[in-house]
């Protein structure tokens, strides 16, 4: 699946800034995060993104591996990924990626 043919067959999230593809519908897996600017989504993957260096961070729900996220194509900071969740009870979250609602359109 190209980034092309995503917005032909399925919604996708881009970059509020650029329109870069993102994420895929399909790979949101929870609409119940926050972030620095508000909301946030969780998504099982994101394409067209620059990962950050990892580094240990306090969050609300206990402390992670995490490395910020950027858009491939023009900079902005997006989010972060989940690299390790040090409570069994967040293994869910690893390898996920948070993104900012602020930072992303909807697009059908």
């Amino acid at each position: 699946l190209t980034a092309e043919t995503a917005s032909y067959n399925h919604p996708l999230f881009s970059c509020r800034i650029c329109q870069n593809p993102i994420a895929l519908r399909d790979d949101l897996l929870s609409k119940r995060f926050l972030a620095k600017s508000g909301g946030a989504y969780l998504f099982g993957h994101a394409m067209n993104v620059v990962v950050g260096k990892k580094e240990d961070r306090k969050l609300m729900t206990g402390t992670f591996s995490v490395a910020d996220i950027f858009c491939s194509k023009c900079g902005q900071e997006l989010g972060w990924k989940y690299v390790k969740a040090y409570d069994p009870a967040h293994k869910y979250k690893e390898g996920g990626f948070i993104i900012e609602i602020a930072k992303i359109l909807k697009e059908y």
